[in-house]
């Protein structure tokens, strides 16, 4: 009852008020634009160049993050959890750094310091609590293929020659010289403030791109799985003629390396899928990634297998710390485009993760932070002889299972990979590649299974379902960079195409209420008489003021021929009035037979007829100097129907725009304010 009493009291208030012009309202309400601008930007300015020691401070804690949340740390409630997760991702770290060696096409030591110093420096500056970064497939696979395309594998070679040795440097100096680059970038991009370049990234074009980019992972590891000796192709269809070239040299397949993959597999695959399905009951998960290595390992050893079969082995791994070594710098103009592309996939990858895991556990990141923190792991990394590295998706969800709570637990992984540096590495030199080959292969489960949200995106925006469909064509077709590419394109056309074809509506009144809404949508509601109500939804620039005009013709009714009639009109009446003059004054009798054009152009128009057009301009976010001058043409030819046009709910830079850019007359187009087409229209 109450809350009926509360709705007649609401149904029964009037609110009356002035209705006014943007001018008349900044006149009223406003303030000093130009002044209050000008000492806002000289206090910004003075803030910024003001120097103490808690601004230092403050600083420092910004841009060094563990400055900030070490000291907060809760070491009984944390500890436990970081050091489990942090562990458990080192231990994973040591097969998959080596594996996706493989797919960078460099020594599977190189791998090993790429899970040790990014981690390290992304402790010190990241803002993830949850993120583990290292060696990642798809940007692994990336960097593999520049490195193939400037130092291609010979097709005999004896492993142990010093030629080979100075085969592998060269290799590894394009890859770090990538990593070098791809910091720079990421540096310079923090230093203009482009962390929002990642949103041109949409969450289609990652899972679609990433899945895609799985298939050439796996199509580029057949060769090892299957013991050939092939060239890796590069370039557009690589996915095929890689296909091709296994299928043509099926029956040079080493069985011994087929039937070790075939094990591991069959091991890696359910083991996987029991850590996946029973997550929330095991404290850790079954690292069945080491376990395998270890296992096949000491079976090689014991069997002898590189030579008894001819089964390819990962050799020498070398103990201790690189020493710095500069990267290749002089390929800098030949890697310089495919780094780009290689630059914001990480990127794009590692923020994408970052904000899942935060959004879970109810923390913040920062973009460009981010940036920093990447763009320092690559940059002091490649100079450790180290690959491109980003967050990883399986070492990442495993940290977060596990039971991590922040950055610390990278101490905790550096050191199980620095322990294996410094002292196990060399008992990894019978380690079969085809093992890596599957752990690979395996690795890459999570990116499958996203064809099961095909259906599900099919219903919520089947725009975003073919912004994944072309994306994935594109990269298994063509490849990997040009796909990502191509797949950004077509997302941001939809999304030029959308605001190309955005809706133009009659608004109707409800009755009893000062509410209205679309009349297509509410047949119940009503129009004013004599007042047309329309809205726009989206901006009006040049791409799209042909639709717009053509809308708003359509809706008004205003075609060339009843404009051309309206002006014949218009001109005969004021000669009438001329003839009028004339004959007052030759004859001293006042004619009123045509008094005005008022009074002419309401005998013409009947009282259904439009004269007044009221346009709600709420969902009008921007208008270019194109639609500026649409708006003068279109209210010309209404004025010259008798129709004036008045613009409600204009914000205060669209108002500057339809004026400044311009100077339109009030009497051309009136601005006022009103309540949003949502609530009413004053």
């Amino acid at each position: 009852m109450q809350w009926l009493l509360r709705d007649n009291m609401s149904a029964s208030v009037a609110v009356y008020r002035n209705i006014y012009t943007e001018d008349r309202f900044k006149q009223a309400y406003g303030s000093d634009d130009s002044t209050s601008g000008s000492l806002r930007l000289r206090d910004k300015l003075a803030g910024r160049c003001r120097c103490s020691r808690q601004t230092c401070l403050h600083l420092l804690r910004e841009r060094v993050p563990i400055f900030n949340w070490l000291p907060r740390y809760r070491l009984k409630k944390w500890i436990l959890g970081d050091t489990i997760g942090g562990l458990t991702v080192g231990i994973l770290h040591i097969p998959q750094g080596m594996a996706f060696a493989l797919l960078t096409s460099v020594a599977p030591i190189f791998g090993l310091y790429t899970s040790f110093f990014p981690v390290v420096l992304y402790m010190f500056f990241g803002t993830g609590r949850h993120v583990s970064t290292g060696t990642f497939a798809v940007v692994s696979l990336m960097t593999g293929s520049v490195v193939e395309q400037l130092v291609p594998t010979p097709l005999e070679m004896n492993s142990s020659s010093p030629e080979a040795a100075n085969f592998e440097a060269q290799r590894i100096g394009v890859a770090s010289a990538v990593a070098l680059l791809s910091g720079i970038i990421m540096l310079c991009m923090f230093g203009l403030q482009l962390g929002f370049l990642s949103t041109y990234l949409s969450e289609p074009i990652v899972k679609a791109f990433t899945s895609a980019a799985a298939f050439h992972v796996t199509i580029s590891q057949l060769q090892s799985m299957l013991g050939l000796r092939l060239p890796r192709h590069t370039g557009s269809f690589a996915l095929f003629k890689t296909l091709a070239s296994v299928m043509e040299n099926l029956p040079h397949t080493n069985m011994a390396e087929l039937l070790i993959s075939l094990v591991c597999l069959a091991v890696l695959v359910p083991v996987k899928e029991v850590n996946m399905r029973y997550r929330q009951r095991l404290r850790t998960p079954i690292p069945v990634e080491i376990l395998t290595v270890i296992i096949a390992t000491g079976v090689a050893y014991a069997s002898s297998l590189d030579s008894t079969y001819n089964i390819e082995i990962v050799g020498h791994i070398p103990a201790g710390f690189p020493g710095p070594q500069m990267p290749a710098l002089h390929t800098f103009p030949d890697i310089a485009g495919d780094t780009v592309a290689i630059t914001f996939v990480g990127y794009a990858v590692s923020v994408s993760l970052a904000m899942i895991y935060a959004d879970k556990h109810g923390y913040s990141i920062h973009p460009n932070q981010e940036l920093l923190a990447h763009g320092i792991s690559n940059t002091v990394s490649s100079f450790f002889t180290c690959f491109p590295s980003s967050a990883t998706l399986a070492t990442t969800n495993i940290l977060e299972s596990a039971g991590g709570y922040t950055q610390l637990s990278g101490l905790f992984t550096s050191l199980v990979v620095l322990v294996v540096l410094l002292l196990i590495g060399p008992l990894f030199y019978f380690l079969p590649k085809a093992v890596l080959a599957c752990i690979n292969v395996t690795s890459l489960r999570q990116m499958f299974l996203q064809f099961q949200e095909l259906p599900e995106l099919w219903r919520i925006s089947r725009i975003d379902f073919m912004v994944w469909v072309v994306t994935w064509l594109s990269v298994v077709v063509l490849n990997v960079d040009l796909g990502l590419a191509i797949g950004v394109v077509f997302s941001m056309m939809t999304v030029i195409c959308r605001t190309q074809r955005a809706g133009c509506s009659v608004l109707g009144r409800a009755s009893n209420t000062e509410i209205y809404r679309p009349l297509e949508n509410h047949s119940k509601c009503y129009e004013v008489p004599g007042v047309k109500i329309l809205t726009y939804n989206g901006p009006i620039y040049y791409g799209n003021r042909s639709f717009f005009r053509e809308e708003m013709s359509r809706l008004l009714g205003l075609t060339p021929e009843r404009i051309r009639s309206r002006e014949k009109a218009r001109k005969a009446l004021e000669k009438r009035e001329r003839e009028a003059i004339v004959s007052t004054v030759e004859r001293a009798i006042a004619n009123t037979s045509f008094s005005s054009e008022n009074e002419f152009f309401k005998s013409e128009t009947s009282e259904s007829d439009v004269q007044a057009v009221l346009i709600d301009c709420s969902s009008v976010t921007f208008v270019d100097v194109a639609g500026a001058r649409l708006f003068t043409q279109m209210c010309t030819e209404c004025q010259k129907v008798g129709v004036y046009v008045y613009l409600a709910n204009c914000n205060g830079k669209t108002s500057r725009e339809h004026h400044d850019c311009l100077g339109m007359s009030q009497e051309a187009v009136m601005m006022t304010h009103a309540p949003s087409s949502q609530q009413g229209l004053g």
